[in-house]
């Protein structure tokens, strides 16, 4: 019997991949864009006042513009460093982050959110 073997020339390591930097970069998208969390705001503030609230200023409250940008970093980081165990530890921390802020939120359905 054969046991399947998972190799980083396996096109489900790439699949994997795939899937956790999708979700890296949705909860990272969310995160810059649509968060209270202090830094974010910060960010965003600083953003804003450096592009004079001109048309680039929108990449700073607008998902759908801010969104292409990090998925090109994103795909950049994980194509010019191979995969690096860096790119898996941040994509993984934000994709985990994303889902299980999402399982919570949808864990209490039905219950007043504060």
């Amino acid at each position: 019997m054969v046991t399947p073997t998972f190799t980083l020339d396996s096109p489900w390591y790439h699949y994997i991949a795939v899937l956790v930097g999708l979700m890296a970069c949705a909860r990272l998208t969310r995160l810059l864009v649509n968060d209270d969390f202090p830094p974010s705001v910060w960010l965003r503030l600083k953003w804003e006042a450096w592009t004079h609230n001109g048309p680039w200023s929108k990449l700073a409250t607008c998902l759908w513009c801010a969104a292409p940008y990090i998925v090109a970093a994103d795909i950049a980081w994980a194509l010019l460093s191979s995969l690096h165990w860096s790119w898996w530890l941040f994509n993984g921390w934000m994709a985990a982050s994303y889902v299980v802020s999402w399982l919570v939120f949808h864990d209490e359905d039905g219950i007043s959110q504060r």
